[in-house]
């Protein structure tokens, strides 16, 4: 039996219970709780003595938010953002836990709920989605889910909201997975956390999307294990040993590994790097400059009783990356996933919402705070409730969130 670790840490309480063999082990956990007691609301309200309405921020303001009980479902997951080079407009995509949402940003006085691509097959709390081109690429922890091919041009063209959209395609060559990556720069598509079974011992699939509708499985990497999430990535960084490869960084669960990929056929291991008190190796991001990599342990609050704890590594020499830093942050609750976005890290840190670290000085290991937005003003407990994820790559500089138990969150830097 292949289990799930559901934990939830309220003061000392933490409980574990199992879940079906049909998907790979995972520690990306939920609580159902919701609170939809507020449907949409699309208001301006700065951050001012340190709130945004009833929300506790710094820096940030609150420009909209849709619930889940508007979106029809019980629970959200993933997000990701789209904007269409043609028209200049902004959507935001929302993995919940019988779909994915498809919402116009443009206008955040007037933010439209275009409607919902459901499920392939059965609801899962775990969804993830990116895009590449103008197409979305949706996978799930649902069984022979696949990955959903969706068009995003469509959104330009809905006349009567909330649709109910049908995929484009659907890739079947694999079942369930966890994660999906995409390097646009190459143009392929990498699915992680299937079936640790699978061909590639739930590992990382490659996806040739040279054709974007229609996905052709090119090979994969399994060597390593089950891969949870990963960033990939044509790399131009100190290393000139590697320069001009395409780099898999994969999150094992208890390790980092760096495998070259540029062969599609021919894969080979470039390092493992492992580290001190490691709970669950979850999710990374490179700076912009590659020079670095940060990574969350999504277990570590729980298991060793560390406040939000960030790894940084340097790794100017792939071959050998080593520990450089590690940031502690100002709460107990659970880190999630981060981006980079210039001298900014991103982190969705769960009931402590989204936190905002300044990293200008990585390379002197100072690494600060410097804002945030908590969409779970209820506790900053070691939980597994509020802020899933972030995307933070909109040119106009809003900020998409999603949170567990509220629905999506539009937020953004104030001035």
């Amino acid at each position: 039996m292949k289990n799930f670790l559901f934990a939830l840490v309220v003061g000392s309480l933490l409980f574990a219970c199992s879940n079906n063999d049909d998907s790979p082990s995972t520690n990306d956990n939920v609580s159902m709780t919701n609170d939809d007691s507020v449907g949409s609301t699309s208001a301006f309200v700065p951050c001012e003595d340190g709130m945004a309405g009833e929300y506790p921020c710094d820096g940030y303001d609150f420009l909209g938010r849709i619930s889940l009980e508007d979106f029809g479902s019980d629970s959200g997951n993933d997000i990701w953002g789209w904007t269409d080079a043609s028209t200049g407009k902004e959507y935001a995509l929302m993995g919940l836990d019988d779909g994915t949402a498809f919402v116009d940003i443009s206008d955040t006085e007037n933010l439209i709920y275009l409607g919902k691509l459901p499920t392939a097959t059965v609801n899962s709390p775990w969804r993830d989605i990116k895009v590449y081109r103008d197409y979305a690429y949706i996978v799930a922890e649902a069984n022979e889910h696949g990955v959903q091919v969706f068009d995003l041009k469509k959104l330009r063209d809905v006349s009567t909201v909330p649709q109910e959209f049908s995929a484009d395609n659907r890739f079947t060559d694999i079942g369930n997975a966890h994660n999906i990556v995409i390097n646009e720069e190459t143009g392929f598509a990498y699915p992680v956390g299937t079936n640790r079974s699978d061909v590639f011992n739930g590992g990382v699939h490659f996806l040739n999307l040279q054709n974007p509708e229609t996905p052709i499985l090119a090979g994969g990497w399994g060597v390593n294990g089950y891969t949870h999430d990963a960033q990939v990535i044509d790399y131009d960084g100190p290393d000139m040993d590697y320069n001009g490869s395409e780099l898999f960084v994969g999150a094992n669960e208890s390790q980092v590994v760096i495998v070259d990929i540029s062969q599609k056929n021919a894969p080979f291991i470039v390092s493992t790097v492992e580290y001190p008190f490691i709970g669950y190796t979850h999710q990374g991001w490179f700076t912009e400059d590659q020079r670095y990599f940060i990574l969350g342990d999504e277990l570590d609050e729980i298991n060793s009783g560390f406040r939000s704890r960030t790894l940084i590594f340097d790794v100017t020499d792939l071959d050998n990356p080593v520990l450089h830093d590690t940031y502690l942050g100002p709460t107990s609750a659970i880190d999630h996933n981060g981006y980079v976005l210039g001298e900014e890290f991103y982190l969705a840190n769960y009931t402590a919402g989204v936190r905002v670290l300044d990293i200008s000085g990585i390379a002197e290991k100072s690494i600060s705070e410097v804002g945030f937005f908590d969409t779970f003003p209820e506790s900053d407990n070691t939980q597994f409730d509020g802020v899933w994820s972030i995307y933070p790559f909109f040119e106009s500089g809003k900020i998409v969130v999603s949170d567990i138990n509220r629905g999506l969150f539009i937020i953004k830097k104030s001035g």
